[in-house]
């Protein structure tokens, strides 16, 4: 009885080294996502091509643009590798990491607690807020567009914040903001949100800017992040030591000052106080 006791004990143990060299190899063969890109020598990036300042087509020389491209090339230099932007609207960005199709994401995508189930997020690099772009004669209070139809991009929060804010209104959902500023100009919607400085890069190249008005009040007050695919905290890491590099050498206000102006002329929320961790 005691022989097969120890006889069982022994094959025991055997299966469970074997399950625990397995897992040991399973864990070493796993994909290190940076040392990938490393290996190709380029990262993709997931980034607008039309939500100007952040990322749109320059009409000159038909290159993706923007404030977070200046991001990604950074994050890219940082790494040592070449930039390969992939165009993006706000609800393919996730899609586009989780599929393999693109690295980052670096498109103005707000750190959200149902975003981060699905993926990681760096430190923040920007702050903004939600607010409404009205026809010039209409109300100034947010309150007043409780009841109207309002036009957001798809798949943002904003449109989130719309249903949770004003359950009553109609909400109608655009592709890109160009889309919901012709809706708004055609009069299909009585406003239109999205984050404070994307309305601000809109409004300021628009022929008509001086037909439309940004309302002072925010619907909601909102942290970006870059996107990173679950489990790969080497990359997350690289990625969050750039962004940190960059604010503490003020690499990311000179950023920011070409895009959105300096912040003594034209305050935005771009700023964070964040420290290494």
């Amino acid at each position: 009885m005691m022989a097969t006791k120890t006889y069982r004990a022994k094959k025991t143990l055997l299966a469970l080294g074997v399950l625990l060299a397995t897992g040991i190899a399973a864990s070493q063969a796993q994909a290190d996502q940076l040392a990938d890109i490393k290996a190709a020598g380029v990262v993709k990036v997931a980034t607008f091509d039309a939500n100007p300042p952040f990322g749109s087509v320059d009409a000159k020389t038909h290159k993706i643009v923007g404030y977070d491209v200046d991001f990604a090339e950074a994050l890219a230099k940082s790494l040592g590798v070449k930039l390969e932007l992939v165009a993006t609207n706000p609800a393919n960005r996730i899609p586009l990491l989780q599929s393999g199709k693109a690295d980052l994401i670096v498109a103005d995508i707000t750190i959200t607690p149902e975003r981060a189930q699905v993926i990681d997020f760096s430190v923040p690099y920007f702050v903004t807020g939600q607010q409404f772009l009205v026809p010039a004669k209409s109300p100034d209070q947010l309150d007043a567009y409780s009841k109207a139809r309002i036009g957001a991009v798809k798949g943002t929060t904003g449109e989130q914040a719309l249903h949770q804010r004003f359950p009553q209104s109609r909400v109608l959902a655009y592709d890109d903001i160009p889309l919901a500023l012709t809706a708004l100009r055609n009069g299909n919607v009585q406003a239109i949100t999205q984050d404070s400085t994307i309305l601000a890069g809109l409004l300021s190249g628009a022929p008509d800017k001086a037909d439309f008005k940004i309302l002072p009040d925010l619907l909601s007050k909102e942290e970006i992040g870059v996107g990173v695919k679950k489990g790969e905290p080497a990359l997350l890491k690289a990625v969050n030591d750039e962004l940190l590099r960059l604010e503490s050498t003020g690499q990311a206000a000179k950023i920011y000052d070409v895009w959105f102006g300096p912040e003594t002329k034209n305050p935005q929320p771009r700023a964070f106080k964040i420290e290494a961790k």
